[in-house]
């Protein structure tokens, strides 16, 4: 049987996240998206069997195929950069993390708009400044928030953001910190932006002690990656 501990480290992350939480002291719950990239679908069963009942994907395609030969009803996340021409795939997804430029915005707007029900999703915000990752500047959170605002096609949710790989605690904090605060700003003009999308495998205590709301775990779960 895959992954036959994956029962057990469910049990432990939620116990890491529950003293994380309480150490932070924002008091939020916390989901756990499983990442099951490179992962056949024996993973994401293998999740839901545990009480993980979210899964993320970084590539569209992957999931999609991965969505057809899957038969416990997940909640899917895309939590990696989306394609203005693969917009329509946003419809088989529950929440979208990588809202990461204004053209980007635009076109899920569109299709939001004309699907009749609004696209949820988050804005990635590049906290760190590193030229490998996408999303907004923090001081260009304000302007997108009140351009988005009018947007019937697309729901602000809350924020995604991801600390530079190895970084110290002070950076991660300092990263964590500055996507709180940029959800902060969303509220402030008006969007539902509870959710903060932050912490993965290596860092998601400090994220959670930040006030994550979602954590996003896949080799903490599966292991190394399979391809």
């Amino acid at each position: 049987m895959p992954f036959p501990d994956m029962d057990e480290r469910v049990v432990e992350a939620r116990g890491r996240v529950a003293a994380a939480v309480g150490r932070g002291g924002h008091g939020q719950d916390v989901t756990l998206v499983a990442v099951t990239k490179t992962h056949g679908p024996a993973a994401v069963a293998a999740a839901w069997n545990a009480g993980i009942h979210d899964i993320g994907e970084n590539r569209v395609q992957e999931a999609l195929a991965k969505m057809e030969a899957v038969e416990v009803p997940v909640r899917w996340h895309l939590i990696g950069h989306l394609q203005r021409n693969k917009v329509r795939s946003l419809d088989q997804f529950a929440l979208f993390h990588a809202l990461d430029s204004q053209r980007l915005a635009n076109a899920v707007d569109r299709f939001g708009r004309q699907r009749e029900r609004a696209i949820d999703a988050l804005l990635q915000v590049n906290v760190a400044g590193e030229d490998t990752k996408g999303g907004l500047a923090p001081d260009e959170v304000r302007s997108e928030a009140e351009r988005l605002v009018g947007m019937s096609g697309v729901r602000i949710c809350g924020v995604m953001t991801m600390a530079p790989y190895g970084a110290s605690e002070g950076v991660l904090r300092a990263t964590f910190g500055g996507a709180r605060e940029a959800a902060s700003i969303l509220r402030e003009v008006g969007h539902p932006a509870h959710q903060l999308s932050m912490g993965m495998s290596e860092d998601f205590e400090v994220a959670v002690e930040e006030g994550a709301t979602i954590v996003r775990l896949g080799t903490y779960l599966f292991g190394a990656r399979a391809r």
